[in-house]
Order: structure tokens, then C-alpha cells, then sequence
């Protein structure tokens, strides 16, 4: 399981046109489910997610997480983040989880984070969305379920 976290000063996330999830300052949350992950994974992510420490403190050092801040998550499942690349000219997303349990630990991921107490919008599943992204520093942070392993 993969989650991507962009920090941002806001997001949304809009289908049809229609604005179904909104946040200000915290972190857009762009997350893949691979075959074979299990809801430790998705605990394991949600915990990484709140808990990361990539906000400023007084003194500009990244010192705090976007619970210490009372930050908001805009959490959108996004299948792309398993492509492999290694060959041809297409993506293979072979590796991606079948939608059924992608879905369940997609909302494994959503309920943990919820139970931080932090406000958590999300996009649809299995939907055509269009995500705007006000990046903040810009900060970008890959984290993969695999590393807990190491």
C-alpha cells in the first residue's frame, strides 16, 4: 500500500463538476492498494500519515504532523501509484488490488485517520475525478507500507 502526501495550504476534489470533498490547510492524501496488502497496511499508512512530522515549527524545521497543527486530510483512492514503468511504453497496473479489496482498505485508511479526531474529506471511488492542489513549500513525501518491513 502507498500513500502519496502533498502538504497543502488547500485542496478539493470535484466530480461533474460538483465539489464532493474540501479542505484548508493539511495534507492531500493520494493513496494505492496493492494485491496481497491486508488492513495492518492501511492502519500502518494512516498512523505514518497523521504522525509524520513535515509542517514547520517557529524556526521553519519540520518539527511538527498535521495533527499537531489540527490540520485537515483530503484522502483519494488513486490506482496509478502502482504502475510499473520497467517496461514498454504503457503502464502495467498487474500490481494494483482488485477494486473490491482496494475499496475495503481504502475506508480501513479513512476510519483510522478519522479516529485521529482530524476532519477528513475524500473523493469517490472507482470515480472520474479532478483534484486541485495548492501546494504548500511544495512538499511531497512517498510513503509505502512495504518500509515497515525493513
Amino acid at each position: 500500500m502507498k500513500a502519496l502526501l502533498q502538504r497543502v495550504t488547500g485542496a478539493s476534489v470535484s466530480i461533474g463538476g460538483e465539489v464532493v470533498g474540501q479542505i484548508g490547510p493539511g495534507l492531500v492524501v493520494l493513496v494505492g492498494v496493492a494485491s496481497g496488502d491486508t488492513g495492518s497496511e492501511a492502519q500502518y499508512l494512516a498512523q505514518r500519515t497523521v504522525n509524520l512530522r513535515i509542517f514547520p515549527d517557529e524556526e521553519g524545521k519540520f518539527n511538527l504532523s498535521v495533527l499537531d497543527i489540527r490540520g485537515e486530510l483530503l484522502v483519494v483512492s488513486q490506482f496509478t501509484l502502482l504502475a510499473d514503468t520497467r517496461k514498454g511504453r504503457r503502464p502495467s497496473f498487474v500490481e494494483a488490488a482488485p477494486p473490491a479489496q482496494a475499496e475495503e482498505l481504502i475506508e480501513k485508511f479513512i476510519a483510522e485517520a478519522r479516529a485521529s479526531g482530524l476532519k477528513v474529506e475524500t473523493g469517490q471511488f472507482q470515480q472520474y475525478m479532478q483534484v486541485k492542489i495548492h501546494n504548500d513549500g511544495p512538499v511531497t513525501i512517498m510513503l509505502d507500507s512495504q518500509d515497515k518491513r525493513l
